[in-house]
């Protein structure tokens, strides 16, 4: 069996418990209120069952306040997975949407999502889902600009009459109907 480990000299139990009040991280004040236990007197095992943990857990957090201070008992996150996109290959993105494409060289006469997911695999080794991609070209400020349609039938003359019998009335701002 390992030998007991001791809490610091510098705090005790209602400085602990008045750092558990005053703290925004619901973990490290779970963790500081079973600590002050122990420092009023409770085995590990109570102050395990007061935290809603284990005897090894309650080891651990001693161990990071031994070392830290109150600080090393707030909740620490990986961080996750290391972005795929460097900052180099999210210029070169960029650089290529802006540039645009020439149908000759590149085969497409506007990038597509799909396209620049290929693009990207072949030039950087960087595999991407194409809505993945969609929130990496919005993230930096590119939209998909296009044409609005046209109906086949539309008549020019006929929207010349129209914008011709509604105008706007100088005085209100309201528009008024005028006859021709």
């Amino acid at each position: 069996m390992g030998k007991a480990l001791s809490l610091r000299a510098d705090y005790d139990a209602a400085g602990l418990r008045r750092l558990a009040r005053t703290t925004k991280h619901a973990g490290q004040s779970r963790r500081l209120v079973a600590l002050a236990a122990i420092y009023d007197g409770a085995s590990r095992g109570a102050a395990a069952r007061l935290a809603g943990t284990d005897r090894q857990i309650v080891r651990d957090w001693v161990v990071r306040f031994d070392t830290d201070g109150p600080d090393g008992l707030v909740d620490r996150h990986a961080g996750g997975a290391a972005p795929r996109i460097t900052p180099s290959v999210l210029e070169a993105l960029a650089h290529r949407i802006e540039e645009g494409s020439i149908a000759a060289v590149h085969g497409v006469t506007g990038w597509r999502l799909r396209d620049l997911c290929a693009w990207l695999h072949e030039q950087h080794g960087v595999s991407l889902s194409e809505s993945r991609m969609s929130r990496i070209v919005r993230r930096e400020g590119f939209r998909l600009l296009t044409a609005r349609p046209r109906h086949y039938a539309q008549n020019p003359e006929a929207q010349d009459i129209f914008r011709a019998e509604f105008i706007l009335n100088e005085s209100s701002g309201v528009p008024k109907r005028a006859y021709l």
